[in-house]
């Protein structure tokens, strides 16, 4: 089963348990959706955990998980993150795709060139920026514009592009 990660647990908040968690998905207000959470852990394991109260301060998402009832227990899981499965993801409106499945896609230019294979997302704000990378070859950054990304083919797990003047 596929999961996505949703969130970093970076610290702790108060005496009372809550974590808090620094949000990796376009969406943060998608917390209040989530009846329980599953963390994974830096070694992969995984332990899910119901929802007791989910709050918002600025940029990060506050939750208190049924069971934690103080700092020292919420502590525990810091460093870890919080996933979700496939089926639990928001659902995705035309031309978005999920992060997990680019990953490893082959970049073609529109001439043809193979340009090297997508190796990360960069979420800058205004637009993604698609990290590829080719041995030996330094990284190309390309903007996830319409100008620029002309067809994604999840199937052959190919991706078309047009550079624009300058990213090469």
């Amino acid at each position: 089963m596929d999961y996505f990660e949703v969130g970093k647990i970076v610290n702790t908040v108060g005496v009372k348990g809550e974590i808090k968690v620094f949000p990796t998905t376009d969406d943060m207000r998608r917390f209040d959706l989530l009846d329980e959470i599953t963390i994974e852990w830096p070694d992969g394991r995984r332990e899910t955990r119901p929802v007791e109260k989910v709050r918002y301060h600025r940029n990060l998402v506050m939750l208190r998980l049924n069971g934690v009832n103080d700092a020292e227990a919420a502590a525990k899981f810091k460093g870890s993150t919080i996933v979700v499965s496939r089926e639990q993801a928001l659902p995705l409106g035309e031309g978005e795709f999920y992060v997990p499945d680019l990953i490893g896609m082959a970049v073609i230019s529109d001439e043809g060139r193979e340009l090297g294979v997508l190796s990360d997302v960069l979420m800058t704000g205004a637009n993604d920026v698609y990290v590829v990378k080719q041995p030996g070859v330094k990284e190309i950054l390309i903007p996830a514009i319409e100008q620029c990304i002309l067809n994604v083919d999840l199937e052959n797990k190919t991706m078309t592009v047009h550079l624009l003047e300058g990213l090469l």
